[in-house]
């Protein structure tokens, strides 16, 4: 594949993953299922809405476990980063609450049934706090057992997991499944091909000229979602994003992801940023998950070893080690590429007897 194209590629692609359409349409809440799964006869389902501390309204599905007596340990889940949760957000707290777990996947701001506008954006504080909001909304409730609550974060929003773990010490424990650090890919490009001044500052222009236009036209215009047609010559884990995103597997008609994506500059503020600088000080559980065969595998090899070290590649700072080690697990998944982690592929590849170990061990 010519250098260009993959850049060009790359840029469309790694700022998308799942937005929804600009119409306001798509922030009118559902009563009907409409997940790309189906809804276990183990668990019971309900509409939930929650409001996070900068006013915006967050929709969320909350999935409780038939056979539960009394309070329960809780999760809350969100990602792939800005997916709607009708898919693998809703997949992961359905299983967890088949476990007996009270679990909550939610759409976070700027996206599917939640509120807040502009459409199609993503912030690393806002994001940060819709996971601290879903952990209020949780403990507010009486069928919880407040001292027992944990978040799953999945692709990009398992780097904003590890974000909100090492602010929030009410969480126990945090997994990140298949993340991406997205300060990091949006600043440095993947793999950091883009990581210098010159790229940045590119980067740059581009975002304000976009800008511009949208202050003159009082409108934004789409990034674009997964590519398609599908170009024969597009690398595997492009593949790998069209076979999820653009077929019935995880189509969804309120994901950017499978339609437009998101708008042009909807995460220029995470290309400014490098937001897991304390991840080092996270105290509680942590267990990153990743595929071996995932393209994105360095993102979760590398925050790892800096939330136990102080240091790795793809981070300019280098600070202390990780006061608590003894409760941080790295699990690379054979064979499993980064799309498989979202809904398990074709061989199953989610390992769901490790979550439920890893919740029950650490938040007892």
């Amino acid at each position: 594949m010519k250098p260009k194209f993959l850049s060009i590629l790359c840029s469309a692609l790694l700022l998308m993953a799942s937005c929804q359409t600009k119409n306001t349409s798509d922030m009118q809440t559902s009563q009907q299922w409409d997940k790309v799964f189906p809804l276990s006869e183990k668990v019971s389902h309900q509409k939930v809405e929650f409001k996070n501390q900068y006013g915006i309204t967050l929709v969320g599905d909350l999935y409780l476990p038939k056979s539960m007596n009394g309070k329960a340990a809780a999760i809350a889940v969100c990602g792939p980063f800005g997916a709607v949760k009708e898919r693998c957000s809703g997949l992961y707290a359905m299983h967890m609450a088949e476990r007996g777990f009270v679990t909550l996947a939610f759409d976070p701001s700027f996206t599917g049934e939640s509120g807040g506008e502009p459409r199609r954006t993503a912030s690393p504080d806002i994001n940060t706090e819709d996971f601290m909001a879903a952990v209020d909304f949780l403990t507010l409730r009486e069928d919880v057992d407040t001292g027992r609550i944990g978040i799953i974060g999945i692709c990009g929003w398992g780097g904003i997991a590890l974000n909100t773990a090492a602010i929030d010490p009410r969480i126990k424990a945090t997994v990140a499944s298949t993340m991406y650090d997205m300060s990091r890919v949006n600043g440095n490009g993947y793999f950091d091909a883009d990581d210098s001044e010159e790229a940045r500052f590119a980067a740059r222009k581009a975002f304000a000229a976009e800008r511009t236009k949208t202050v003159r036209t009082g409108k934004t215009t789409p990034g674009g979602g997964v590519v398609d047609p599908l170009p024969e010559d597009a690398p595997d884990f492009v593949k790998g994003y069209y076979d999820y995103y653009k077929t019935s597997r995880g189509y969804h008609s309120r994901s950017g992801n499978s339609n437009d994506g998101w708008h042009t500059f909807g995460c220029q503020a995470f290309a400014n940023c490098r937001f897991l600088y304390y991840i080092n000080e996270i105290r509680s559980a942590v267990l990153v998950i990743h595929g071996e065969k995932a393209h994105s595998r360095y993102f979760g090899e590398n925050a790892f070893q800096y939330m136990m070290e102080g240091h790795a590649e793809g981070y300019d700072f280098v600070r202390k080690p990780n006061p608590v080690p003894g409760n941080k697990e790295l699990l690379i998944v054979p064979d499993a590429t980064h799309c498989d982690l979202y809904d398990g592929g074709k061989n199953n590849y989610i390992p769901w007897d490790k979550l439920d170990s890893f919740f029950n061990t650490n938040m007892k």
